[in-house]
């Protein structure tokens, strides 16, 4: 069905109240416009600024009361034809007992005729008794074609008011903005649409990335998500072929959101590893090669401390999360949020969390790819890593001889110094048992030197920092063992 027809059935029910949240006025007057061909009442509409005004007449009658709330309802109470009043930010005044027995008087059609009330505005709250009589109208999101036609209808009127100025407009790049566009409400939908179109009188492949961050900041109104400006390229990271390769597969049936049949869309990996060997870059780079906006959840900003408010600020993020979809949503160190032996001394608020994000993982049908990393496997909940709840659990191990020589050639050439003046392979195998953060810092601390010496970097200099440095493979030697053991037959290596 639709909000016109929804919308017919309630009146045609004589439904006493009726409530609408929403912050788009005009489409709520403009519905109710169009149920008068369908089932006819005197339309009226109220504001505090205008008071009541009749709406189904050709003519703009003047206001027929002052703009009182008491005065209002004694009008509509004493009406000589029925009709639908739309009270426009009404509830407010409501917490009046005078206005709360008016209005309980009319729903109960004690002296009146069956009227319908309609309660418009952004957030509603009503008392007990009357929420209870209120049949609640939401009004579904804008589908694609509604959203398409919408994009239309702004390119026409930027070309109207610059004199017929032609938006270039690439029929690909606007499919793919109609489908981020999906999510919103159609006042939201427009207002980004405008706002891409006035920026450069385009619509382009350079506005996606502008349209996914005006879409998170619209969006995250919980402020738990963080949005990932600087995503990462596959070629960025050393090694992790088999990762790369994995994510290659699924890219076309993730990005066009279609997949063939009997073949389930992609869901999410989790990627455990050694701390500093780049399982952060791999969840920037998945995003990257999927071509979508990367958002971040802060576990620990979820917790609260009152009952309840952890769960619900989890329920808020995930939401806002599926509307900003296609994205790659990262949860960064999951363990800290979800550790197996803390649900007994925070009251079971982990195990109410844990809970419910395995339900989402499992029902959710958005386009949201969810990319959990993890150092402290033993402290991660059983649930969560049984097959089905990820596609694939892959191991960031300590990179090999050929990948520690990638990555000193990376790092180098990102501080804009010849790697063909090193000798990478000798580097590398003097880099035994490094991560790639670890690498990272020796080229870092070589800097320095060079810098405080007044003299350009050289391999000399650069090994002489190596052979100092103590890699966390061997200061934690043993942890760092029982880690790659244990993952050994239980996980996918990324390399």
């Amino acid at each position: 069905m639709s909000d016109l027809q929804d919308l017919v059935a309630l009146i045609r029910a004589d439904t006493p109240l009726i409530v609408v949240e929403t912050p788009d006025e005009a489409r709520v007057v403009d519905l109710f416009r169009q149920s008068l061909t369908h089932v006819w009442r005197a339309l009226y509409r109220w504001s505090i600024t205008e008071g009541l005004r009749r709406l189904d007449l050709d003519r703009e009658d003047p206001a027929e009361t002052p703009p009182d709330a008491g005065a209002t309802l004694a009008a509509i109470r004493n009406a000589g034809q029925r009709g639908v009043y739309l009270l426009l930010d009404f509830h407010p005044y409501l917490g009046y007992a005078g206005t709360r027995r008016q209005l309980r008087e009319i729903l109960q059609r004690r002296g009146c005729l069956a009227h319908t009330v309609v309660l418009v505005g952004h957030r509603i709250e009503l008392p007990g008794e009357l929420d209870a009589r209120a049949a609640r109208l939401r009004l579904r999101l804008p589908d694609a074609n509604a959203l398409l036609k919408l994009v239309r209808e702004e390119i026409a009127a930027f070309q109207r008011v610059n004199e017929g100025r032609r938006v270039e407009a690439d029929d690909a790049v606007v499919r793919r903005i109609v489908r981020n566009l999906q999510g919103l409400d159609a006042m939201d939908a427009r207002r980004i649409a405008r706002h891409l179109i006035h920026d450069d009188g385009a619509l382009g492949p350079g506005d996606l990335p502008a349209l996914a961050r005006l879409k998170f900041e619209l969006l995250n109104k919980s402020g738990h998500l963080h949005y990932e400006y600087d995503t990462a390229r596959f070629a960025d990271v050393a090694g992790a072929r088999r990762l790369k390769r994995w994510v290659e597969q699924r890219r076309r049936v993730f990005v066009d959101g279609e997949a063939p049949p009997g073949l389930d869309p992609p869901k999410g990996l989790l990627l455990l590893g050694v701390q500093g060997c780049g399982k952060s870059l791999l969840a920037k780079a998945v995003a990257g090669g999927f071509g979508v906006p990367l958002v971040r959840l802060d576990f620990g900003t979820l917790y609260a401390k009152y009952h309840g408010e952890t769960e619900a600020n989890l329920r808020a993020a995930l939401a806002s999360t599926e509307q900003l979809a296609p994205c790659v949503l990262w949860i960064d160190e999951i363990e800290k949020g979800l550790a197996a032996g803390s649900a007994d001394g925070d009251g079971g608020v982990s195990r109410r969390v844990l809970g419910y994000l395995l339900t989402w993982m499992a029902e959710r049908k958005s386009q949201v790819f969810l990319v959990a990393t993890a150092n402290q496997v033993h402290d991660l909940p059983a649930e969560l890593l049984r097959k089905g709840r990820f596609d694939e659990i892959f191991f960031v191990d300590l990179p090999d001889a050929d990948t520690r020589a990638h990555v000193f050639e990376l790092h180098l050439r990102r501080r804009e110094i010849d790697p063909e003046r090193f000798d990478l392979l000798a580097l590398a195998q003097a880099a035994d048992g490094f991560s790639g953060a670890e690498i990272e810092q020796a080229i870092v601390a070589a800097l320095y030197v060079a810098h405080a010496d007044a003299r350009p970097i050289d391999g000399a200099l650069l090994l002489e920092e190596v052979r100092a440095a103590r890699p966390l493979s061997v200061m934690m030697g043993e942890q760092v063992a029982a880690l790659r053991a244990w993952a050994g037959s239980r996980t996918v290596p990324a390399d």
